[in-house]
């Protein structure tokens, strides 16, 4: 017979304990009467056998409660649901972005299947095909898996999908979709120039149309974008700063200015001499210009949509020609064709912020002052430039060596 006994909890002659319970769930009453945990062992203690009572009504409960029922949808109906309901929020680009990937191949691949007949390992070999077969560049191929743990959330959050097949797709470390393993010749992220090959681009784009922009990727390390939707009001030439809080897109076939890339992009840039100096200079001479090519300027300029919706001129970004002429991310095609061809060095303008990054890096800069400068929503990315091996940091690497 039992001792001690307590509610729902009691001691055996043997010495162990047990516990019993009854819930209804659903209206039905359902008893139950152990002496042993969820894993089998016996229960020794009193706070063992109330641990495992706990316990045992929880998981009984999770088990008994009915579900809801799930409704069955195609990728297609869950994408064009989320097209029309879940990205009223998202920036123009990424919604072009979407757009592009679902026509393009999601769609046929997929758009038919129904969603909760999707597996893991049929997503996961999909990812491989694009990288490793059809040869997509890794970060490209990021973006379908961004596109899946979409439509899977989307799913999800209106009951078309069960929440332990949705664990097992988008929550579980251990099952969940993944990207395929980093070939050996992609795991090289930054790209940056040496201090010999900065001195002839320097020289080349000095006096240039182009030239303040290069400068701004350079010493300032701004995105392209960003570059080309600088406006004047937006420059400090007092303290000696910028302030990005927009960028330039096409949208529709349209130049226009938009909100930057992230929340962390919009940021205040502090400018080194050289920029600053060469701000002051290019001011300078746009209030001549102002005066001296007054109705040339007016012809020439183009009305553009600023981030607030009004109308502008092209004259009010930095990246203005003197004849009121505007310059775009296109501006940028025909020195890059020039540089390969004349000079023989691969030219991206992105080079240019990897670059400005990796000597902030060398130069100890701390690491959330330069997450700031970079405009990083996450300070992790801004530490693979502490991670990145330039020729400067080899020498310094050696010369480190040789003082052993």
């Amino acid at each position: 017979m039992a001792t001690q006994h307590t509610t729902g909890v009691y001691q055996r002659e043997d010495g162990y304990w047990e516990y019993r319970f009854t819930i209804t769930v659903n209206g039905k009453k359902i008893p139950r009467r152990k002496s042993t945990d969820a894993s089998g062992k016996k229960l020794k203690t009193k706070k063992d056998a109330i641990i495992a009572r706990e316990e045992a009504m929880v998981a009984l409960r999770q088990e008994k409660t009915e579900k809801p029922k799930i409704i069955r949808k195609t990728v297609k109906e869950v994408f064009e649901e989320f097209c029309q309901s879940g990205r009223k929020d998202r920036a123009y680009q990424t919604i072009q972005k979407q757009d592009s990937l679902w026509a393009n191949h999601l769609r046929d691949r997929f758009g038919h299947r129904y969603v909760d007949e999707i597996s893991v390992g049929e997503v996961n070999d999909y990812l491989a095909e694009l990288y490793y077969d059809n040869e997509l560049a890794f970060r490209y191929v990021e973006s379908f898996l961004k596109m899946f743990y979409l439509i899977f959330g989307q799913a999800y959050s209106r009951n078309y999908l069960d929440v332990d097949i949705y664990n097992m797709l988008c929550v579980n470390k251990n099952t969940k979709i993944h990207m395929p393993k980093m070939k050996n010749e992609d795991d090289t992220e930054i790209v940056s120039f040496s201090r010999e090959q900065l001195v002839i681009l320097d020289d080349y784009f000095r006096g240039t149309n182009a030239e303040t922009a290069y400068l701004l990727g350079r010493y300032c390390g701004l995105r392209i974008n960003e570059c080309f939707g600088l406006k004047w009001e937006n420059v400090d030439l007092e303290n000696g700063t910028i302030f990005i809080d927009r960028q330039m897109q096409y949208q529709e076939s349209l130049i226009k200015l938009v909100p930057p890339k992230t929340r962390n992009s919009k940021r205040t840039i502090q400018l080194c001499e050289t920029m600053w100096n060469h701000l002051k200079e290019k001011a300078q001479r746009r209030a001549e210009d102002e005066k001296n090519l007054a109705n040339l300027r007016q012809q020439n300029q183009r009305m553009i949509e600023d981030i607030d919706g009004k109308i502008i001129p092209s004259t009010e970004l930095v990246n203005c020609l003197p004849d009121g002429k505007i310059q775009t991310v296109n501006s940028f095609k025909y020195p890059t064709r020039e540089i390969k061809s004349r000079l023989g060095m691969e030219f991206k303008y992105h080079y240019l912020r990897h670059t400005y990054g990796t000597m902030m890096a060398e130069l100890n800069t701390p690491t959330h002052l330069l997450c700031n400068q970079m405009g990083h929503g996450h300070i992790h990315v801004t530490q693979r430039y502490y991670l990145a091996v330039s020729d400067d940091s080899i020498s310094i690497l050696r010369n480190r060596i040789n003082q052993l």
